[in-house]
């Protein structure tokens, strides 16, 4: 099967199982999360000013920052889509390394600057004290929990990654004008927001083609050493 149609299965299927499990659409805010955060990092890279960060219910979210104009305010407006998919891939990376434990200790670590230094107010912030104290739960659990809670949050970031630029691409098409990052993109450029929207979804499906492949690759290593196990167990 070629390997884009096995993915784009994998994908689709992984959204449906998910949406299955309680509670999970509340915790796809971490890609927005993370989004978010990538445009105030780069900001503050740019030497520019970060006000504030707002997370909304609807998994939406918006970046406040003062920035200078010039090639620092494309750098910003690219930066929220192309960090959710490359964080997407490292999770997944993290996950091939048998690291579950210090990824979900750098998510937490992520979440807790966003809560001290960005969203100091409304619904992101109770969100984020919650999903820290969640954190925590399971990582005090450990074992093949703490690990079905860390691929969990994988699977809705990869997600999140690929159908956040979906959707922008539907918005680019109905309404130009307020496609967010694709808009502001057009702004500064003069390419339409279609094309922008294009970029970004090649992006992500680019990063979640590498991410499920770190996976593959993974489960494949591990039916292997079950079958080398056996093998060991049955000539001795």
């Amino acid at each position: 099967m070629n390997k884009w149609l096995k993915a784009l299965l994998f994908l689709i299927g992984a959204a449906i199982l998910t949406r299955l499990i309680p509670f999970s659409d509340w915790f796809r805010m971490l890609d927005t999360m993370v989004h978010e955060l990538g445009h105030a990092v780069v900001t503050l890279l740019a030497s520019g000013q970060v006000l504030r960060i707002e997370l909304h219910p609807d998994h939406s979210g918006v970046t406040y920052s003062v920035l200078a104009s010039g090639w620092s305010q494309l750098a910003v407006a690219l930066a929220g889509y192309i960090s959710a998919s490359l964080f997407a891939v490292a999770m997944f990376f993290g996950y091939s390394r048998q690291n579950q434990a210090a990824g979900l200790v750098l998510i937490s670590m992520l979440a807790l600057v966003s809560l001290l230094l960005f969203v100091r107010t409304g619904y992101g912030r109770g969100w984020l004290i919650l999903f820290l104290l969640i954190n925590v739960a399971f990582f005090l659990l450990g074992g093949r929990i703490r690990n079905f809670y860390y691929l969990l949050l994988a699977f809705l970031c990869l997600e999140e990654s690929v159908m956040g630029p979906v959707t922008l691409l539907l918005n680019s098409i109905v309404s130009p004008g307020q496609a967010g990052d694709a808009t502001n993109l057009a702004q500064l450029t003069g390419v339409s927001p279609l094309v922008w929207s294009v970029i970004f979804l090649i992006i992500s499906l680019l990063c979640a083609l590498s991410a499920l492949q770190l996976y593959w690759n993974d489960r494949r290593r591990s039916r292997e050493k079950k079958k080398m196990s056996g093998s060991s167990s049955m000539s001795g």
